[in-house]
């Protein structure tokens, strides 16, 4: 067992899953977890685990903030360092993931990925309206936390697993399944003082055609939003 999971979730994703397993490889360095949240597109029938490649399915769509859970709780299980999140949607560079483990190994614990620090970017064609969401989204957020931050919406990033132990970060509450644990623990991380640091990475778009993302407008946008304010504001804990 390396030191390192990849976590990847996915739900009918097709061809850009593939792309992702073919990319995301580097046994040597980290190992690889696939949950696939009830899959209807048959794009991982063909899937064989291995020693560092394991497979979790879902009989149902369960959403994106459960199968995070589940990763985080295989990571904690099975005693990895670190888990790194990555999108199934194939839109982040695995030379990246070096940057990322950088900053676990130099004692960070929560190292996000930003595509507006210098040496990162954009590949591909970002919708008009995400690149507007993703620039108003971290302003909002560095209010609430009073530290700024340049990207807030980007997944794509390494989580130090012993801050799942902190009774004060309850990844439990099911308000917490969809888009909402994410930013969830991106506040906890700072609010409860966790070294955390941004790294810069490129995030790449893929054809229009194999679309964006299965986020619905407004309700997608307002389950990565809430936490933040429900937090900020001591609705939620």
């Amino acid at each position: 067992m390396n030191k390192y999971l990849v976590g990847i979730s996915t739900y009918n994703e097709g061809q850009k899953i593939a792309r992702v397993i073919q990319k995301f490889n580097d046994y040597s360095l980290y190992d690889v977890l696939i949950v696939d949240d009830g899959s209807t597109d048959h794009s991982l029938d063909h899937l064989v685990e291995s020693q560092h490649f394991i497979i979790i399915k879902n009989e149902h769509n369960q959403g994106v903030g459960y199968t995070v859970k589940q990763t985080i709780d295989f990571s904690k299980e099975k005693g990895y360092e670190a888990v790194i999140f990555v999108s199934g949607n194939d839109k982040d560079d695995p030379n990246d993931v070096v940057k990322l483990i950088e900053g676990i190994e130099q004692g960070d614990d929560f190292v996000q990925g930003s595509r507006y620090l210098p040496g990162g970017g954009i590949g591909g064609d970002m919708p008009f309206y995400r690149k507007l969401a993703t620039r108003i989204y971290p302003l909002v957020f560095s209010l609430m936390v009073m530290r700024k931050v340049t990207d807030f919406t980007n997944g794509f990033r390494a989580i130090r697993t012993t801050m799942f132990n902190d009774h004060r970060i309850d990844i439990n509450q099911p308000w917490l399944y969809q888009y909402e644990l994410e930013p969830y623990l991106f506040f906890k991380a700072v609010k409860l003082g966790y070294k955390v640091i941004e790294v810069p990475v490129r995030k790449i778009y893929p054809k229009k055609e194999e679309g964006y993302t299965k986020m619905k407008p407004f309700s997608g946008w307002w389950s990565i939003l809430r936490p933040i304010i429900f937090l900020g504001l001591g609705i939620k804990k």
